[in-house]
């Protein structure tokens, strides 16, 4: 059947702090080489689905530079679909910022109708995952579904966080709980919907015109289609999959790309992840230096008696003489000067860490996060649980040596002069 698949990717990420100041959640680097958006989009194109819309809302700037006319996923194309991103924009009819997953859905639902689709798959952009959506679909069809959806085992401490789904021994849902405050047998939602089509514009129209609803797919629509006893089915999804919208879980998900047996294996070519490369030089490790258990993208230099433990070092990081990172992951262009050390810590791209500075600590509960094109000057301390903002300089830190735990330092400088 022909199918439309709808990215949802307009999310602010305000949980990820300082790593969306910038740009929104889909857009944010992982892997080494990789955006996030970029599982999503492979999926789609690994799965045989080429006609794929992208809802963006926050901050699409970086986004849409990235995706640009989709080649690396094979989504160039003029005909028979490609992709096309759409952000909110101001009609003559009540239309504006996204209101809830639905209603995003809703005010592009024009857009959807132009492609003509049976199907329409509805996608999260902020997820690290490898799912087959044509095993997803086939499961969809065969049971005469009104709507799917993919879910996954949840671990009972973490169902606050889900819609959780109970159905009977066919997949039917009976029952579908949105965030219980206490644990409730079932299934997690992954946020991973098929609809027919005809049945997404008459759910979408009804929920537009119930005022008191939060336009969302797991507040409002899947629960009333399920109490009025609509063919809603569970399809369980037993594969590797990391919602990555906290900094604990960003850095959790980049440590299950290393070891032995990584939990999701990058190298998996019978999968490819799909990005737009840039044209760097490959990596060159100096003499003496010490690398263990690390993914190193290209256009990095690891400098002569520099230490790289358990680490995923993005393009173009440099690590300077004596320098040490442990535990942690580094974005674009940073620069981690002599003598510096960053343990258990995320740096955001184009850093400069100052000679003999401390990032985080090994073995430590907490974070310690660096945003994007800050400065940290030579001996500074940031201590676990600690972040410095975008573009903080030295100026920002009033000659304290040390930031501390639970501390959010950012720049004292206007927009204008950054």
């Amino acid at each position: 059947m022909k199918t439309c698949a709808v990215i949802l990717a307009g999310g602010e990420g305000a949980r990820l702090s300082v790593l969306t100041a910038k740009r929104a959640k889909p857009a944010v680097p992982f892997g080494g080489k990789f955006r996030i958006i970029d599982f999503v989009l492979s999926n789609c194109t690994n799965s045989g689905l080429f006609d794929v819309m992208i809802l963006a809302q926050y901050r699409p700037h970086s986004l849409i530079d990235h995706i640009g006319a989709g080649g690396p996923w094979e989504l160039n194309r003029e005909r028979g679909g490609g992709v096309r991103i759409y952000s909110p924009y101001k009609s003559r009819e009540d239309s504006g910022w996204f209101s809830g997953t639905a209603d995003a859905v809703q005010q592009n639902f024009l857009f959807i109708k132009d492609r003509r689709p049976q199907l329409v798959i509805l996608l999260s952009g902020d997820h690290i995952y490898r799912m087959n959506y044509q095993e997803l679909i086939d499961f969809h069809i065969a049971h005469g579904a009104d709507a799917t959806l993919a879910t996954i085992d949840v671990p009972d401490e973490d169902k606050s966080r889900f819609g959780v789904v109970q159905a009977d021994t066919d997949g039917r849902i009976t029952h579908f709980i949105e965030k219980p405050k206490t644990p409730v047998p079932g299934l997690g939602s992954m946020g991973i919907y098929v609809f027919d089509y005809r049945v997404l514009d008459r759910v979408l129209l009804e929920d537009h015109a119930i005022e008191t609803s939060n336009h969302d797919f797991g507040k409002d629509i899947l629960p009333r289609m399920i109490t009025r006893g609509e063919r809603v089915f569970s399809w369980h999804y037993r594969g590797y999959w990391r919602d990555v919208g906290t900094l604990e879980s960003y850095w959790e998900a980049h440590m299950d790309l290393l070891g032995s047996s990584p939990k999701y294996d990058l190298n998996d070519l019978g999968w490819l992840i799909h990005t737009r490369s840039e044209n760097r030089p490959p990596a060159r490790i100096g003499n003496g230096a010490t690398l263990n258990d690390c993914l190193i993208a290209h256009g990095c230099e690891i400098m002569a008696g520099a230490i790289v433990e358990r680490s995923i070092l993005s393009p173009g990081v440099r690590v300077e003489p004596g320098a040490i990172i442990r535990d942690s992951v580094v974005l674009f262009d940073t620069v981690v000067e002599r003598d510096a050390v960053v343990e258990h810590a995320i740096l955001d791209s184009r850093c400069r860490i100052g000679r003999g500075a401390q990032i985080g600590k090994a073995g430590a509960d907490k974070l310690a996060v660096v945003g994007k094109s800050a400065r940290v000057p030579a001996g500074i301390i940031v201590a676990p649980g600690a972040e410095v903002g975008a573009d903080v300089i030295a100026s920002d830190f009033d000659g304290s040596m040390e930031v501390v735990s639970g501390i959010q330092l950012f720049t004292k400088r206007k927009p204008h002069e950054l």
